[in-house]
């Protein structure tokens, strides 16, 4: 057992949350970070909560993570919902246990909604059950009573200030430069695991549920069933995932409490305001 003088202090610093576009190193960042400060990562992201999703989703590996503990992944199987308010609580929930054991905790994602229910201390009322994850990536659907109604964006208007618990930076890359990082990493990931994992996913879950229209698997199966050849999959693929970074930015870029970095200076910006 160990002693009372070895055991943690609770750390009462602010929590980390590093947001930004898909494949703009946002996981890359909290790794390293929290590789230097003894933190953990609670992800924020809408598709990495899905399990048996991992390579379609981008997660990453155990090898990835380096033996940094990660949150919010694999919470819920494809189909089943998880909503923004489910995801606030979960969030705040883990964030507690992060500071009684003494790390700092660092939030990354590109899910705006997500990343502004726990950063705004958004209170969803009658409408924390009805939070729908989003067609595409949980930043712009909301479901009441059965009837979709674009209300996210009300959300986004009604943006106060960041709660003083809470220090968000994003990483920015100029369009061209994310285009080509979606490209490199769209290539990589079109392989035979990714098709195992798409034939795997279709048999067991089918088209019914919105988690498998919203990934890559669409494209990989008509590839994989002919309907499309390899470069027009990869191409579709690329160009989906394009158009989600477009919406995450055009989130994001509404938040004028974002510390903007690029990716080569991110980890020491954060490590400063650590030190501060």
């Amino acid at each position: 057992m160990k002693s009372s003088e070895s055991i943690s202090r609770p750390y009462n610093g602010p929590c980390i949350v590093i947001v930004g576009p898909t494949a703009s190193g946002k996981t890359g960042a909290a790794i390293a970070l929290a590789k230097l400060v003894s933190g953990e990562v609670i992800s924020a992201d809408s598709r990495a909560i899905y399990k048996y999703m991992d390579i379609g989703t981008a997660k990453p590996s155990l090898e990835e993570q380096d033996g940094v503990p990660h949150f919010g992944i694999d919470l819920v199987e494809p189909g089943e919902r998880f909503t923004a308010a489910d995801f606030k609580e979960y969030a705040l929930a883990k964030i507690a246990e992060i500071r009684a054991r003494g790390h700092v905790p660092i939030v990354a994602g590109g899910t705006g909604l997500y990343v502004d229910a726990l950063v705004y201390d958004y209170h969803f009322d009658g409408l924390s059950k009805d939070v729908a994850h989003g067609t595409k990536d949980a930043n712009l659907n909301l479901n009441k009573g059965g009837k979709s109604v674009n209300k996210a964006m009300d959300f986004a208007h009604d943006r106060k200030q960041v709660g003083k618990d809470f220090k968000v930076f994003g990483i920015e890359w100029s369009s061209d430069e994310l285009r080509e990082r979606i490209t490199k990493r769209a290539k990589l990931m079109f392989c035979d695991e990714l098709y195992d994992e798409t034939r795997f996913l279709v048999s067991k879950y089918g088209w019914d549920s919105q988690a498998m229209k919203s990934n890559i698997y669409q494209f990989v199966d008509k590839y994989l069933k002919g309907e499309m050849s390899y470069d027009e999959a990869l191409e579709q693929f690329i160009l989906d995932d394009y158009h989600l970074a477009k919406r995450q930015m055009t989130w994001f870029k509404r938040n004028p409490e974002i510390i903007w970095c690029r990716q080569d200076e991110i980890v020491q910006r954060m490590l400063a305001e650590l030190n501060n």
